[in-house]
């Protein structure tokens, strides 16, 4: 981690594990009727009334899930909540708290979970959810972060990746593999600096991809857009770990095929440029590369026209009888078997 030698520092022994949760989150405001008690008791408490409550959590490890000799506190902070909230959205529902968990070692002063906490603060403000609790401790290994969010939804509109149906659409949010893009971009960056560290990166014609791995954003936009064109989703999944790992999951847990179609798979230009710097093919990198963040959703046919030349949705597929299996149709209009070859945190690769 690079850091300003001049910049003051803070051991965080100073404070104390209490202390330090009081000084990173005294100005966060409550502002959901559902956070009844927030942070400064033993628990939260939470009232939902009538709606059905969505939770979902997910840890991030140094190292493993982020490199902070190019990933930005303030950055980090933004995205692990983003991480949470797209798992709510996922679930058709209003994303309304979370709650943050940090383990870190003691190369970390007060000063680097300052930065941090901005993030989250921000991304906090951005999406209108309310931080109300969470831990803080020491750790041998660099950082870890786990964060839990709750959302809220009425019974009739949740979404789960259990519903679609033989000859619904597949439909994808967004453009695919700019994360993954950005991700190779930074790690080549992170060698030449290695090699020589007074070599500054030119990273501008880069900063779509690059602010897509870095600052992803979730779509809580989709939800609203889809109540506003009256279309409920049969099934739906975020994609966090690659098209065609996503695409197999709503196929395994809706009992169903699908016949994805290459031609149709959304990339960015600078998504396709970058591909051909790096010599990579675009498709694989939709399909298994991950991070994107965007969402993957079935609808039924009749709903085709409500969300047909909308800019924010893509029609990429269909689904089929279970007994058909689940395939890319190429270009050349032949059939492969999709396999899920998306990101997986327990191998070396």
């Amino acid at each position: 981690m690079l850091e300003d030698k001049n910049k003051a520092r803070t051991p965080l022994e100073k404070l104390g594990e209490f202390g330090l949760i009081d000084h990173l989150t005294k100005n966060f405001k409550i502002n959901h009727p559902s956070s009844v008690k927030g942070i400064g008791d033993d628990a939260a408490v939470l009232d939902h009334s009538d709606k059905k409550t969505v939770l979902t959590t997910d840890l991030l490890v140094e190292g493993v899930h982020f490199d902070l000799s190019y990933m930005p506190l303030k950055h980090l902070g933004y995205k692990a909540v983003m991480v949470n909230l797209s798992d709510v959205y996922a679930m058709n529902a209003k994303a309304t708290q979370i709650t943050v968990s940090l383990a870190v070692s003691n190369r970390f002063p007060l000063e680097a979970l300052e930065e941090l906490y901005e993030g989250i603060a921000l991304a906090c403000k951005i999406y209108d959810v309310d931080l109300v609790g969470g831990d803080t401790t020491s750790s041998t290994k660099g950082m870890l972060i786990s964060i839990t969010a709750l959302g809220e939804v009425a019974e009739a509109d949740i979404t789960y990746r259990s519903g679609a149906q033989a000859n619904d659409l597949l439909v994808v949010t967004g453009d695919l593999g700019a994360a993954y893009m950005g991700f190779q971009v930074l790690e080549r960056e992170k060698e030449v600096f290695k090699v020589n560290p007074n070599n500054q990166p030119d990273l501008s014609p880069y900063s779509y991809i690059v602010e897509r791995q870095l600052k992803p954003e979730a779509r809580r936009d989709i939800v609203h857009l889809l109540k506003k064109l009256g279309v409920k989703p049969t099934s739906m999944i975020d994609i966090s770990d690659g098209l065609s790992s996503e695409i197999l999951h709503l196929s395994k847990c809706s009992k169903v095929g699908c016949n994805l179609f290459e031609d149709k798979i959304p990339l960015d230009p600078t998504v396709i440029t970058t591909c051909e710097e790096f010599k990579m093919d675009g498709t694989m990198v939709a399909l298994s590369g991950g991070e994107d963040y965007e969402l993957l959703f079935t609808i039924d046919q009749k709903d085709f026209d409500k969300i047909k030349g909308n800019p924010n949705l893509t029609v990429i597929g269909h689904m089929t009888e279970a007994n058909e299996g689940n395939h890319l149709v190429t270009r050349a209009n032949t059939k492969i078997p999709l396999t899920a070859q998306g990101w997986n945190s327990f191998t070396n690769d």
